[in-house]
């Protein structure tokens, strides 16, 4: 038996919507542009609605994490290639897709709400966690490791997007792999 009233969540439609114009607020004028006022201006969308499912810009920028698309990679019997395929994906989502302006907003909006600090985070560790698996592949165990490898590689990357504006540099990024997998004493198979 069913009880009338409200449903638990906004329809799928309603969800695609208003977190297409919030994506769309945050690349072209950041995450303070995220309020319900604002998003109802846009969509359409009842402001009770928008302010129900997404009181805060918080909560937008952790729904847009939540549906982050990042189709995993499917390992090859050459783990260093694979690594390579990897710092290539990174490079064309921090161009194509909107992962730099998204970690903008992320660290705009961690000044203001330390609670994106930990959304910040967990986008970061997002980003990081196909490199983890990339490098736990050419044999090393240790996360310890595994982390510094993996940052090694990542963190030029980040830099150029983030605080220098500039497009990552897949040479660069390469080099990157190349030069971390070294200092490990890290051999191609």
């Amino acid at each position: 038996m069913t009880r009338p009233g409200r449903p638990a969540g906004p329809a799928t439609d309603t969800v695609e919507i208003v977190l297409t114009a919030a994506l769309e607020l945050i690349l072209t004028e950041g995450a303070a542009a995220l309020t319900p006022q604002r998003l109802h201006g846009i969509t359409g969308v009842a402001r009770t609605t928008i302010y129900r499912h997404w009181p805060t810009p918080r909560d937008f920028l952790a729904a847009l994490i939540a549906v982050a698309p990042h189709a995993a990679v499917e390992p090859t019997a050459d783990p260093v290639a694979d690594l390579h395929t990897e710092v290539d994906l990174l490079c064309d989502r921090l161009r194509d897709k909107p992962v730099a302006a998204f970690l903008r907003a992320l660290v705009t909006a961690a000044v203001t709400d330390p609670a994106c600090a930990e959304l910040r985070q967990r986008y970061v560790t997002d980003l990081l966690a196909p490199f983890h698996a990339a490098v736990r592949a050419v044999g090393v165990e240790d996360d310890a490791r595994v982390e510094e490898i993996a940052s090694a590689i990542v963190s030029p990357l980040l830099v150029d997007a983030l605080l220098l504006d500039r497009a990552a540099d897949r040479e660069r990024a390469h080099r990157a792999v190349a030069d971390a997998l070294s200092r490990h004493a890290i051999r191609a198979r």
